[in-house]
């Protein structure tokens, strides 16, 4: 661990952690610590000196008490045994604090005994810093001549107790568990260096991260001219833009090039053009290496295969030299990287997983960790049972990592988990950053040939029933969109007794629509509630630039999800079907028999029109909405509105009639039949509004689809398209089946824009039309790193009577109405639209369904909560 320099003595500082100096007091610790400011290569903070805390803590001149026998020092001072005991107990508090935030302090103290020196050894480890031992070890008779030259010798016999005691103490120092020891005879030769901490790196061009290759080198040079890397004449790969390549570790055992694949990333590490963390396999394979005597298993013993083959070919002197390089390889391999720019941390790329409090940090724990993660016992054939570490994370950097085989990459709280099990017949990943895409090719056959490799225990699980107890007592979901969110015990409890009973097969619920907001204000216009005015002031607020307004149906929002046939649908859904429509809480939308009527029209005439195949998909997943009203709402048209506006209709009636009659006697009721006229006119205009939205329906006849988010196709969601495209994409479908609708919209632009909108909404919502939807330009659209509302609705003022009554209009009722509160709904509407949007992205890669059904019982817990039903 010592280098040398021109004959120098070189010793390198760590770059965090603790430096305890040990020697007699004489032996020079404080003039060597001086000398180090002076140089520039210590930071007087970095220093903790005994003397100065008994300083702190006695108020006494440490250099006139040391001149004291004991006996006089507690005469003078008090006691002096007290003071170094509280001067100690302050100086490793410090000590301590200093090891919490990484970094580095020498503590200058004699340290005689081994029990003075194991609680820093201790300490550092707790913090997972190294704890290094400086001896300064000058002979006695020098130590001798340094007391004489004192002001206040100390005196023979205490020098030469001291030196007895110190030379005592070495015997057992190298075994105390320090992670360096450096004996010095003499500091004045010596050449002091400070040590960069090496995981820290400062990020250049771009990075390209490569999952477990795990011995496919065929694919491992597929994936690099992916990437746009070219060997030169060297053999060496380089990237034009300068990029650089680092592996996550298990490079080789299990597939067919393990000792290509491992030489390759030597090779290219030794030239300076990429980087390999430590892994569970390169660990095990460096210590069968250096003669270790270890079980080869899980692939190992195809790389050991590999080595004799080469022996073979090449003799073995040629084979021992290179079981010896690659050695010094895997064990100089470190335990993660850590990617920065100007000082700030971006990605860290460790094998299995890191901590955060681990990040930057080097010891046999954190190297452990980072090769096995956070495991806990075994299944029953031995495989490890993965804790999920993931989800502690909250650091802020971006955690890429491998060794647990997944079908998919999967992102959840800022960490990328990039082995897609291509040993197994999966896929070799890249994840390229700062771009954040992946590039992956699939492996040309399942090298493994395990009939119970982690990808087949994944596909076998994919649709086991979620674990409720996981969620019962409230649970967090991370969504790209919104970030983490949390949803309470109370309320989960609630979607999962709706999900036991009422709900389609979880399998099929995929999505539940989130909920729309009005806008935060209410219309300034003293004769309206709500007024496109407002969502445009709203969303010009945020930045938006360009806005979409759709005309909103009158109807029961539905999820469609289309198969192309119904054999597709079974690495979907676990199942054979055409698919399924349910409504936004989950439930069937039609009975049986109109549920298979319905899906076989879609089927013929998406098939005939070639959508399958035109857009090379097995899944059309649709938001939309079917109308007529009645069909889902007749038992609640008919016992909330029929019935109250008939009534409401014939008793007004009948009221002013008989005011007419009195007016008509002589009677000055004249303020009474005006109120009763507008009265009336409240109640018609009430039966008129909900009566615009129902029709008679007949078998199919009359059944209307508008579809306005078209969500997903085989592996592709499409919530970053714009809802320009959207309402193109239901313009096609349209044309497509008579079951589907076109939607009106508009482009909102500007001013002009605007003042078109607002005619036009104002036209349809007079002749009894619901409203209309405003929407940025953008799914999912942010100010900032905020997200913002997806869309907010703008109901005309016939159609809600039906929400807020008969008579909302009235003065003294809409000046209320207009303190109404939106903020929790707002809220309810970015959560839901995260959820959904998650959801859905992780139906499409075909994860577990455990994984899905979070965010799904999440959105239903989310709609659980008490809100205002009429926002």
């Amino acid at each position: 661990m010592i280098e040398r320099q021109e004959g120098q003595r070189v010793i390198p500082f760590p770059h965090g952690g603790i430096v305890v100096l040990v020697g007699p007091s004489g032996s020079g610790k404080t003039t060597l610590l001086r000398r180090l400011v002076q140089e520039g290569i210590l930071l007087q903070t970095e220093i903790v000196s005994s003397d100065d805390y008994r300083s702190l803590v006695g108020d006494i001149d440490f250099i006139d008490w040391k001149g004291h026998p004991r006996e006089e020092a507690d005469i003078l001072y008090g006691d002096y045994q007290l003071l170094s005991k509280l001067a100690f107990e302050a100086m490793n508090t410090m000590i301590s604090m200093r090891c919490r935030m990484g970094k580095l302090t020498v503590v200058d103290a004699t340290h005689l005994l081994p029990e003075y020196r194991k609680k820093y050894i201790e300490m550092a480890a707790d913090y997972d810093l190294p704890c290094t031992a400086w001896v300064l070890d000058l002979p006695e008779q020098i130590l001798l001549e340094r007391d004489k030259g004192r002001e206040l010798p100390r005196g023979r016999q205490r020098v030469k107790a001291q030196f007895s005691q110190f030379k005592r103490s070495l015997r057992g120092l190298r075994d105390e568990g320090f992670d360096f020891t450096y004996m010095l005879k003499e500091t004045e030769s010596v050449q002091f260096v400070r040590k960069q901490n090496e995981l820290l790196i400062e990020m250049g061009a771009g990075i390209d991260v490569i999952g477990d290759i795990h011995g496919c080198y065929d694919e491992l040079l597929e994936l690099l001219d992916q990437l746009g890397y070219i060997a030169d004449e060297s053999g060496l790969y380089r990237h034009p833009e300068g990029r650089e390549l680092i592996s996550v570790g298990d490079v080789m055992s299990r597939g067919p090039n393990s000792l290509d694949a491992l030489r390759f990333w030597k090779r290219h590490s030794d030239a300076g053009i990429s980087r390999m963390v430590d892994s569970n396999h390169g660990w095990k394979i460096a210590r069968y290496l250096g003669g270790r005597k270890v079980t080869l298993s899980h692939g190992d013993e195809k790389f050991a295969a590999e080595l004799e083959q080469y022996a073979l070919a090449e003799g073995e002197a040629a084979a021992s030299k290179l079981r010896e390089e690659l050695k010094q390889f895997l064990l100089s391999a470190p335990s993660h990287l850590v990617y920065g720019r100007g000082g700030i941390r971006r990605m860290v790329v460790a094998h299995a997983g890191i901590r955060d409090e681990f990040i930057g940090r080097q010891s046999k724990r954190i190297q452990d960790f980072c090769r096995y993660g956070d495991t806990e016992g075994s299944e029953g054939k031995g495989t490890p049972v993965r804790k999920e570490w993931y989800v502690q994370h909250d650091s802020g950097e971006l955690i890429v990592w491998g060794h647990d085989p997944r079908p998919y990459p999967t992102l959840v709280k800022n960490t990328v988990n990039i082995d897609q099990g291509a040993v197994f017949g999966g896929s070799l990943t890249a994840y390229r950053y700062p771009e954040q895409q992946f590039v992956a090719v699939k492996a040309h056959r399942d090298y493994a040939q395990d009939p119970d490799s982690p990808l087949i225990r994944w596909e076998r699980g994919r649709f086991s029933p979620p674990n409720l107890r996981k969620f019962v007592e409230g649970y967090s979901v991370m969504t790209a969109a919104y970030g983490e969110l949390s949803v309470r015990g109370e309320f989960v409890k609630a979607a999962i007794d709706t999900v036991s009973h009422f709900t389609i097969p979880l399998e099929d619920l995929v999505y539940i629509p989130p909920t729309m907001s009005p806008a935060p204000a209410v219309s300034a216009d003293e004769s309206y509630l709500e007024h496109p005015r407002e969502a445009f002031a709203y969303y010009r607020k945020q930045g938006v630039e360009t806005m979409i307004a759709e005309k909103k149906h009158m109807g029961s929002r539905a999820i469609l999800m289309l198969f192309r046939d119904k054999e597709a649908a079974v690495s979907y859904v676990g199942r054979p079907t055409l698919g399924t429509i349910y409504t936004r809480t989950g439930r069937a939308f039609f009975d049986k028999e109109t549920e298979s009527e319905v899906l076989a029209k879609l089927n013929a005439d998406l098939r005939k029109a070639d959508y399958f195949v035109r857009h090379d998909t097995d899944l059309l997943l649709l938001d939309a909405e079917i109308i007529p009203w009645n069909l889902k709402a007749r038992e609640l048209i008919a016992s909330q509105y029929a019935h109250v506006a008939e009534a409401a209709v014939m008793d007004r009636g009948h009221l002013a009639e008989k005011l007419r009659e009195a007016e008509s006697n002589g009677r000055d009721v004249s303020g009474w039949v005006q109120e009763m006229d507008e009265k009336l006119r409240n109640a018609r205009v009430f039966r008129e509004a909900f009566q615009e939205y129902c029709w008679d329906v007949s078998g199919l006849e009359g059944i209307r689809i508008a579809p306005f988010h078209t969500l997903a196709h085989s592996g592709q969601s499409f919530f970053d398209h714009s809802h320009l495209w959207h309402m193109e994409k239901n313009r096609e479908l349209a044309g497509v089946s008579p079951l589907f609708m076109e939607t009106e919209y508009r482009t909102v632009a500007s001013e002009a824009d605007e003042a078109e909108v607002i005619a036009w909404w104002e036209e349809m919502t007079e002749n009894g039309h619901e409203g209309i939807v405003i929407k940025p330009e953008l799914f999912i659209s942010r100010n900032g790193s905020s997200m913002i509302q997806p869309a907010i609705k703008v109901r005309g003022r016939k159609y809600l009577h039906i929400i807020y009554g008969i008579d909302y209009l009235q003065p003294d009722n809409l000046t209320r109405l207009k303190l109404r509160k939106t903020g929790k709904k707002e809220r309810h509407a970015l959560m839901e639209c995260a959820l959904s949007a998650e959801s859905v992205e992780r139906f499409i890669r075909k994860e577990p369904l455990e994984r899905i059904h979070e965010c799904v019982l999440a959105a239903l817990a989310l709609e659980s909560e008490p809100v205002d039903p009429r926002l």
